[in-house]
């Protein structure tokens, strides 16, 4: 979780996001009042244009909310002896004093991610170089098995930590095809489970 309600982005890392995925820029900036005030955090938004409704990311956090509950599962039944977190991103406003067209826009904003690695993606591709990469594809497994073949959690990325991984930006694959773009529906599924 955020635990903090305010935070400061250049306008040269706004112009020039460090990191991009298939559907969204990310920038970096501050925690600037909070609990984490003083760290790094990045906020999200679309490649396609900006949004001024927080609507526009309510599939995204529907998406983070099952995989929580997916996660929490996981967890519980101790497969391996380390935590699986995931970093839970708030919709945010940028105020009235942001500079140019920055005001009033929404993004997805969460804690940075340190030691960031990808491990398997929405149509199948994993990484099996490491043990993390073993047990984000096992934890891919579970989650269809856990939600009675109805879903898949995917597309998990994240940061490797001592004693736990904090993944981001997860993607869920359903046969209702209700998670947003991402979501590539039943025929997602079939395919997530047809790579080698």
């Amino acid at each position: 979780r955020n635990n903090a309600t305010r935070a400061e982005f250049t306008n040269y890392d706004l112009s020039n996001p460090f990191a991009e995925g298939g559907f969204r820029w990310v920038a970096k900036g501050i925690y600037t009042h909070g609990e984490r005030r003083g760290e790094a955090c990045v906020c999200k938004w679309f490649k396609s244009g900006f949004v001024y409704e927080g609507s526009y990311f309510d599939l995204d956090i529907r998406a983070n909310d099952k995989a929580l509950e997916i996660i929490e599962e996981w967890n519980i039944r101790r497969y391996i002896n380390k935590v699986v977190k995931i970093n839970m991103p708030e919709v945010w406003t940028f105020n009235d004093n942001s500079s140019g067209s920055w005001s009033g826009r929404k993004v997805l904003q969460e804690p940075f991610i340190s030691n960031y690695r990808k491990y398997n993606s929405n149509s199948g591709w994993a990484l099996n170089s490491s043990p993390w990469p073993r047990v984000m594809q096992a934890l891919s497994h579970f989650s269809y098995h856990i939600t009675g073949g109805q879903c898949v959690l995917c597309d998990l990325q994240g940061g490797e930590y001592r004693d736990a991984i904090c993944l981001t930006d997860p993607v869920i694959l359903s046969r209702s095809r209700s998670y947003g773009v991402t979501d590539l529906g039943p025929e997602g599924i079939s395919s997530f489970f047809l790579q080698p």
